[in-house]
């Protein structure tokens, strides 16, 4: 793991690796080349867009779920951009249209009262569906749950007035490897395979796990590019946690250490209002150097700055005791950190930066109360 020694008044701070975006890339075009499919960067997980200029040589677009993740990808992307949401504000509707190429309509109703806005505009539509396979255990997650409103079933579909769609859009993954992508594609088949045949291309959503160290390409490849070749369409995929996956860590310093029962370690990073994900997946990211509870020689609870009592990050040893000052490295916090995170209590926002290849570190945006009071009136 490469070392920051980032001074105490840059923490806590995010800190992305290019050379290690870069190999993620890299992997992402291999699929693009050898299953013959676009991969688009999905902005709701990683939306740093002071590194789009090295994505972009890799990935034609982005896809977004709003006008403010719309206009980014488009003033600062540009590309493809591709926009899929539950519902669509009338009054936002001509600039989501100024932005963007492909429209993906969550419902028969949506597309009725905006397809003939977007066909004037020369944005191709598509519709989301919902096959009803379950992949994903945690609830929060999964698409394709009870009473979903995500996507239109195939009950409320097979009487639909498909004129006007050239594009269907499906997304039950999370965290998946090719295999469950492969599960659902024989589901979609069986339910709407009829319609397939009819469009132009299909977007098979996101939570492909593609660079994840034991996700088998291959297996990817082969069913893109019989799927493809089968039903004569164009094939989209929109991951955003692959993307920046194990490309950044969160560089947090201890404020002090206080005692209940056991040592617990008060950080300038907070679970809360930094990494929500650690409360709302809920899981316990990994700590450079540091280990389960009891491995090493001193266990501390790490904590974050803010009131919330459950502002815990989790249990970790170490080798030696922890002081204030000394610096934490959380792995993993490109994705789902910068995008999620918030100011609660007033907590100013992590700083961000890119580590360059050639190993210099860039502070690209420091935050401050400015930051905070114009969220608020």
């Amino acid at each position: 793991m490469m070392k920051y020694n980032l001074e105490d008044q840059q923490t806590p701070c995010y800190v992305v690796d290019e050379a290690l975006l870069e190999n993620n890339l890299r992997i992402l075009d291999r699929v693009q080349k050898q299953a013959g499919v676009k991969i688009l960067l999905a902005l709701k997980g990683f939306a740093m867009f002071g590194v789009f200029p090295l994505i972009r040589q890799y990935l034609p677009g982005v896809t977004a779920s709003s006008l403010n993740e719309a206009r980014l990808g488009r003033e600062e992307f540009g590309g493809e951009v591709h926009l899929c949401a539950p519902a669509y504000r009338a009054e936002e509707f001509g600039q989501l249209l100024d932005c963007c190429g492909h429209v993906v309509f969550n419902s028969f109703s949506q597309k009725d009262k905006y397809l003939a806005a977007a066909l004037k505009k020369g944005v191709r539509c598509g519709l989301r569906i919902n096959p009803e396979h379950r992949e994903v255990e945690t609830a929060i997650y999964d698409p394709c749950g009870p009473c979903s409103r995500l996507g239109v079933a195939l009950e409320n579909f097979q009487d639909g007035d498909l004129e006007g769609i050239t594009g269907l859009h499906f997304h039950n993954l999370c965290e998946k490897g090719a295999d469950a992508l492969a599960r659902t594609l024989k589901i979609v088949e069986e339910k709407f395979g009829r319609y397939i045949s009819s469009m132009e291309w299909i977007n098979m959503g996101g939570g492909h796990h593609i660079t994840r160290g034991d996700y088998d390409v291959e297996l990817l490849c082969s069913t893109l590019k019989a799927f493809k070749e089968k039903y004569g369409v164009e094939i989209y995929l929109e991951p955003g946690e692959a993307v920046a996956l194990n490309t950044g860590v969160l560089v947090a310093s201890v404020l002090d250490v206080v005692h209940n029962q056991m040592p617990i370690a008060i950080l300038d990073a907070s679970a809360a209002t930094h990494m929500p994900d650690v409360l709302e997946m809920p899981y316990r990211p990994e700590v450079e150097g540091a280990g389960a509870p009891g491995k090493l020689a001193v266990t501390y609870r790490l904590a974050g700055p803010s009131c919330l009592a459950g502002d815990v990050i989790g249990d970790y040893s170490f080798a030696a005791e922890l002081k204030p000052g000394d610096q934490l490295i959380f792995h993993d916090m490109a994705h789902y950190t910068m995008v999620k995170n918030n100011t609660f209590n007033g907590i100013n926002l992590p700083s961000i930066a890119v580590r360059k290849k050639t190993g210099e570190i860039e502070v690209l945006r420091a935050f401050t109360y400015q930051d905070y009071k114009n969220r608020l009136s």
